[in-house]
């Protein structure tokens, strides 16, 4: 796609220069854009974002960054200590590929282009694109959802994602030749997060303060770009977890198993999560201990694919002998526990916030 088609519908062409000067006056105040941006602290700010929100992130991102200031640091510990300050962010599968690129960095050095990037264990393109425009200063554009609905609307790309990704990475890749672009390549890339993520926003575009207004081919039709397909209707999947207590104040927990969703993350005993209701004898086939359960009720908790309702039950015994680790209920809130857990527990008015 060269400048003709971009500026088919308008005459223009956006300007990468324009969006810097933009960016200069309005550019967010976020943490991790302090100072000398540094390779690892893009690649851990980046893989704490996936899939969620800068919302979500600001208030684990320093604490990470104190406790795992290099690449060096995190693969100095075992992978339980990194899943442990994961602990409330989601998808846990991010928390052990960020730890896997950890130790090859410690053991080869960090990569200096986007193909030893993307060699990274859990790096994809996005990622590499990313890291390597801020962290390298290489002359790429990483393409997220944000510079996604930004890019189909400036050239009016109004083919259905996923099909329309090849015409707009192609639209980025116009903008992003122009020197200006390459000469700034980290800002330019923040610079189209923070118009997505400010004016050129999903519902409402405040296209009045758009730098990029005049060169816009879809401004007259931007809230309905991108044209996304339907989405499919979520799975529902059901569980039963079982809070144990011992005479001594402590609750059984144990480790899910390394695959699969909340892999490796601490939990309550339970069934395994399925389509279909259990029925209460059959859920008790799965207790950690013949005892006097009780329900405590049901929490729901959002997957990226399935919504899951889980029944928590309580018991107390004199003492614990299932396998399992036995945490103080004190210290629940310490533990690591995922969201998912830390609602169960919540039930019965431990690991209050």
């Amino acid at each position: 796609m060269d400048g003709s088609v971009l500026a088919r519908h308008t005459g223009h062409v956006v300007s990468a220069a324009n969006l810097l000067d933009w960016y200069d006056r309005h550019k967010r105040d976020l943490p991790w854009r302090q100072g000398v941006a540094d390779p690892w602290q893009v690649l851990l700010t980046e893989t704490l974002l996936q899939q969620t929100t800068v919302a979500a992130v600001l208030p684990h991102y320093a604490r990470f960054l104190a406790r795992f200031p290099t690449a060096e640091a995190m693969a100095a510990v075992a992978e339980e200590e990194v899943l442990r300050l994961w602990a409330g962010l989601g998808y846990y599968a991010r928390a052990r590929r960020l730890h896997a690129a950890a130790r090859a960095i410690a053991a080869s050095g960090f990569p200096a282009d986007l193909e030893g990037l993307r060699a990274l264990p859990g790096v994809g393109t996005y990622t590499a694109a990313a890291v390597g425009a801020i962290g390298l200063g290489l002359p790429v554009v990483p393409v997220d959802g944000n510079v996604e609905r930004v890019m189909a609307r400036v050239a009016r790309i109004e083919a259905t994602l996923p099909g329309a990704r090849r015409a707009i990475e192609a639209a980025v890749t116009t903008v992003g030749r122009q020197q200006a672009a390459r000469e700034r390549a980290g800002d330019f890339a923040q610079a189209l997060f923070d118009l997505g993520a400010t004016v050129c926003t999903p519902a409402s575009p405040g296209c009045l303060a758009c730098p990029w207004r005049d060169g816009c081919g879809g401004r007259d039709i931007a809230e309905r770009l991108p044209v996304r397909a339907p989405k499919k209707r979520r799975a529902r999947w059901f569980g039963v977890h079982f809070l144990l207590e011992d005479a001594a104040g402590n609750v059984l927990l144990r480790r899910r198993p390394r695959e699969g969703l909340l892999g490796g993350m601490m939990e309550l005993p339970g069934t395994p999560w399925r389509p279909a209701v259990w029925e209460p004898e059959e859920a008790l086939s799965a207790a950690p201990a013949k005892a006097a359960w009780r329900m405590l009720g049901t929490v729901r908790h959002g997957f990226t694919h399935a919504e899951l309702e889980v029944t928590v039950l309580r018991a107390g015994v004199a003492r614990i002998r299932a396998p399992g680790e036995l945490v103080p209920a004190r210290d629940l809130a310490q533990a690591g526990l995922p969201s998912l857990m830390l609602k169960c527990v919540r039930l019965a008015g431990l690991a209050r916030p």
